[in-house]
C-alpha cells in the first residue's frame, strides 16, 4: 500500500513539474521574442498558445486540452484566483523573474464552452522609458511633462487597451518624482508596475482598503500628485474629482476613443459640469503605431520583431488650455468645437516625415469606424 501511495505521489509531482516547466518555457519564449501578451485560446480538442508581437498575433504551439487546463490552473493559482471556478471571468496579477528582471503578469480568464481562455499581459518592471521617448515628436513630450508642473487639477490619459497608457503614466510619475521633486502616491487595483520612486497603495476590499478609504488615507500623507489607476465607474470618477478639488494634481486613465470622449464619460459617471470645469486641466488620447523599418518593405516578418529594435512609437492628441475650453463649450452646445491637433493629424505628420508606416493611417481609420 505504501508503495502504491509513493508511486501516486511521484506521478502527481511529475505532472506538476511538467506544467511548471511548460509555463516557464512559454514565459521565457514570450519575453525573448519581445511579446506584449500571451494568449491561450481553445482550438478544437487542443489549445493554441499565441504571442502578440506588435500588431500581429502569432501562433507558437498547440497543446492538448488536459495539459492546458492544468496550465491555466497553475497561472490562476499564482495570481490568487479561484481555481475551481470556471464559469465566470476572473483577473489577477503575479510576477516572474526573467534574466534578473522582474516582470509583472496581469492575467485574465474567460469561460469558453467547457474550458477557459486566458490572456497574460507582460509588464517588464524595469523597462522605464526616458521622458524624451514618450512621443515621436519632442513638442508633444514637452507638453506632457509640463502637465506635471500644475499644482492641482485632473489629467486623464485615454486610449484603448494596449495603447501604452500605463507605460506613459509611470514615465510621467517617475519624471515628476525624480526631476520635479514631487511627492507621488498611487491608488491602484492591481498595482501594474512596481516603482521605487513613488508610494504605491494596493486596493484591498477585504482588508478595508477601498478606493474611498485609500484616498482618505492618502490625503493625510501630504501628497503632491495622486494617481488613481483607472476610472471605471461612478465611485472611482467621484474619488478622482474629489481628490482634484482638494488641491492636488490627479492623474488617471480611461478607455475612450479620443480625448474629447473623456468629458462625456465623466458625465456618464455622474460628474457634474461644474466639477469638470473646475478640475479637468488636460485630456490626452494615445495610440501605438508601427514605425517605418529601414530593413523591411511593407509588413515586417515575425523575426524582425524579435531582433531587439524599437518597432513602435506613441502619438498623442492633447486637449488643454484654450482647446479644452472650446471643446467643453461645444459639449454644452454653446459654441463650435474649434481647431486642435488630433490623432489623425499626428499620424499623417509622422507618415509625411517618414517615421510611421503608411498602413498605420488605414488601420487607425478602420479602428475608428469600429468604435
Amino acid at each position: 500500500m505504501e508503495n502504491v501511495l509513493a508511486i501516486n505521489e511521484k506521478v502527481v509531482f511529475d505532472i506538476e513539474r511538467t506544467v511548471q516547466s511548460i509555463a516557464d518555457g512559454i514565459l521565457k519564449d514570450a519575453l525573448q521574442k519581445g511579446a506584449s501578451d500571451i494568449h491561450v485560446v481553445p482550438h478544437g480538442k487542443n489549445m493554441a498558445i499565441k504571442l502578440r508581437l506588435g500588431n500581429q498575433l502569432l501562433e507558437r504551439q498547440v497543446l492538448k486540452n488536459p495539459i492546458c487546463e492544468r496550465l491555466i490552473s497553475h497561472f490562476k493559482f499564482i495570481s490568487a484566483m479561484d481555481i475551481g471556478d470556471k464559469r465566470r471571468p476572473q483577473s489577477g496579477a503575479s510576477s516572474y523573474c526573467y534574466d534578473g528582471m522582474d516582470v509583472g503578469l496581469r492575467i485574465s480568464t474567460l469561460p469558453a464552452g467547457k474550458t477557459e481562455s486566458m490572456v497574460i499581459r507582460l509588464l517588464p518592471q524595469q523597462k522605464q522609458i526616458p521622458f524624451y521617448q514618450l512621443s515621436l515628436f519632442p513638442a508633444t513630450t514637452q507638453k506632457l511633462i509640463s502637465l506635471m508642473k500644475h499644482a492641482h487639477g485632473l489629467v486623464i490619459l485615454t486610449g484603448p487597451t494596449g495603447s501604452g497608457k500605463t507605460t506613459t503614466l509611470y514615465s510621467l510619475l517617475h519624471e515628476a518624482s525624480q526631476i520635479i521633486n514631487r511627492n507621488v502616491i498611487t491608488l491602484e487595483d492591481p498595482i501594474e508596475k512596481q516603482s521605487e520612486n513613488v508610494l504605491q497603495i494596493q486596493v484591498n476590499e477585504k482588508a478595508g482598503i477601498s478606493y474611498a478609504a485609500g484616498l482618505k488615507a492618502i490625503l493625510r500623507h501630504d501628497p503632491d500628485i495622486i494617481m488613481v489607476g483607472e476610472i471605471r465607474d461612478h465611485e472611482t470618477a467621484q474619488i478622482a474629482v474629489r481628490a482634484a478639488l482638494t488641491g492636488h494634481l490627479v492623474l488617471t486613465t480611461m478607455h475612450t476613443r479620443d480625448a474629447e470622449g473623456a468629458i462625456y464619460r465623466l458625465l456618464e459617471f455622474g460628474v457634474s459640469w461644474l466639477e469638470i470645469e473646475q478640475t479637468l486641466i488636460a485630456a490626452t488620447a494615445q495610440r501605438l503605431v508601427e514605425l517605418s523599418c529601414p530593413f523591411c518593405e511593407g509588413q515586417c516578418p515575425p523575426f524582425c520583431f524579435t531582433a531587439g529594435r524599437n518597432k513602435r512609437g506613441s502619438v498623442f492628441e492633447i486637449l488643454t488650455g484654450r482647446a479644452l475650453a472650446q471643446v467643453l463649450k461645444h459639449a454644452r452646445g454653446e459654441a463650435g468645437k474649434g481647431q486642435y491637433k488630433t490623432l489623425r493629424d499626428a499620424i499623417v505628420k509622422g507618415i509625411a516625415l517618414g517615421y510611421i508606416r503608411e498602413g498605420e493611417l488605414k488601420r487607425w481609420v478602420i479602428d475608428e469606424q469600429k468604435t
